[in-house]
């Protein structure tokens, strides 16, 4: 029995130093690889939780729909805003609107008076309102009273194309709460060939 042993014993090869280390290189290129990979995995998480949230909160990206804006935006362009609190007359801004976002542009704060003629003239505080953006000057759907002071904490907007566009002019639409602007409209990303600057 005690013979046995030794032979069974004496059966076992130890490994040599180089197999040892190679070993052990291969189990800590293991665990390396594994604490980069799950690293990497996080890393890319949170950049696109952030990526998300600048997305909704600070720069959201949105598809126009429709021709109340043109010249100035196409039907499915789409444009990044911006958030902010203060918005000046010629601001094109994005605001909620029942369950959908309209983008129109600023033409008077809280407290301007505004009037428009028949030919579609702009007036803000008995003054012409120079408006190069537009290509047409049109009354379009109005049913206020002229001229119409702008309710406290809101601003009276328009689209550009002035026949078309249903805004400020109309009832059904108003004036837009401060608190129901999405953001000022500052680029145009697509198409590319329209890419850049919106005025």
């Amino acid at each position: 029995m005690a013979q046995n042993d030794t032979e069974t014993r004496s059966d076992i090869t130890i490994p040599s130093m180089e197999v040892l280390e190679a070993e052990l290189r291969k189990e800590q290129y293991k665990s390396n690889y594994s604490r980069v990979l799950k690293s990497t995995i996080f890393s890319l998480l949170v950049v696109a939780a952030v990526a998300v949230l600048i997305a909704v909160l600070l720069l959201p990206v949105l598809q126009i729909s429709g021709t109340s804006m043109t010249e100035t935006l196409q039907d499915e362009d789409i444009v990044v805003a911006v958030n902010g609190s203060k918005y000046t007359t010629g601001d094109v801004i994005a605001f909620y609107y029942n369950n959908n976002i309209l983008i129109k542009r600023v033409i008077a704060s809280a407290g301007d008076w505004v009037d428009i003629d028949e030919e579609g003239n702009v007036y803000v505080n008995e003054e012409l309102l120079e408006e190069p953006y537009i290509s047409e000057k049109s009354l379009g759907d109005c049913n206020i009273d002229l001229p119409y002071q702008v309710p406290d904490g809101k601003c009276f907007v328009m689209g550009d194309h002035r026949a078309v566009s249903i805004d400020s002019r109309n009832t059904s639409i108003g004036c837009v709460s401060n608190d129901m602007v999405v953001g000022k409209i500052l680029f145009r990303v697509w198409p590319l060939s329209g890419f850049g600057i919106v005025d």
